[in-house]
């Protein structure tokens, strides 16, 4: 058993033991990492594995709440109400998710950098397509996380909850059924991986152009242009 899955245990453990029921706020992190004993990275990959499998949720600025992310989110809200479509929310990720990746060559530690291959290598092995889209999401948003800047971690949860949407699924949807589940993953995966590489390298400049490398080959795809490649 890794040291991440023996917190994220422990800390199961402490929630239950501590009566905490869903909708209630999490302890800080300082204070959580002080009663399990871990460091505050090894207990942010705990929460984020337990983020993935929808036992928990995180807002910025405001702390850790257990339960299912609430649907309600006023940005999110606005964007769908404004008729934004899925290709102009991939527009919007290639404008924005390059300069994180960027950043994160600069900031990322080892730790991190260990756990985005972890995701990376989770995905490999994924067999739907809720798995793929959960981890996708994972991924993306550690590498937000990397930086550390609270504003650019919002907008990524922000553009993931749309992503969640009817109308993004239904283009998910007939994405994943052109390509298949298998082809999506690899490359999905495959490029996640090169973005790290440059990431582990300290190459910022590569690990924004393998960054929008991968947000336009998605965006091709969505638009049905053509075999991935």
């Amino acid at each position: 058993m890794t040291r991440r899955q023996q917190i994220t245990e422990a800390l199961e453990r402490h929630i239950t033991k501590a009566g905490l029921r869903v909708g209630d706020k999490l302890p800080p992190e300082r204070e959580l990492s002080r009663i399990l004993g871990c460091s505050r990275e090894t207990l942010r990959r705990a929460l984020a594995e337990m983020e993935m499998r929808g036992e928990l949720w995180r807002h910025v600025g405001q702390g850790t709440f257990l339960g299912a992310r609430p649907s309600g989110h006023p940005v999110r809200d606005a964007i769908l109400v404004q008729g934004a479509t899925p290709l102009q929310l991939m527009q919007a990720r290639m404008t924005i998710e390059p300069s994180v990746a960027a950043d994160a060559a600069v900031l990322a530690s080892p730790a991190q950098i260990a756990w985005l291959n972890h995701l990376i290598a989770r995905g490999r092995a994924a067999t739907t397509r809720s798995e793929c889209e959960q981890l996708d999401a994972a991924f993306h948003r550690g590498l937000a996380e990397v930086t550390g800047n609270p504003i650019l971690l919002g907008l990524l949860d922000y553009l993931t909850g749309v992503r969640r949407h009817a109308a993004w699924q239904r283009e998910w949807e007939q994405t994943y059924r052109r390509l298949g589940v298998s082809t999506f993953t690899t490359f999905h995966c495959e490029q996640h991986a090169k973005v790290v590489a440059c990431i582990a390298q300290g190459q910022g400049d590569e690990a924004a152009t393998a960054m929008r490398q991968h947000l336009e080959t998605i965006f091709e795809a969505m638009k049905g242009a053509g075999p991935v490649s």
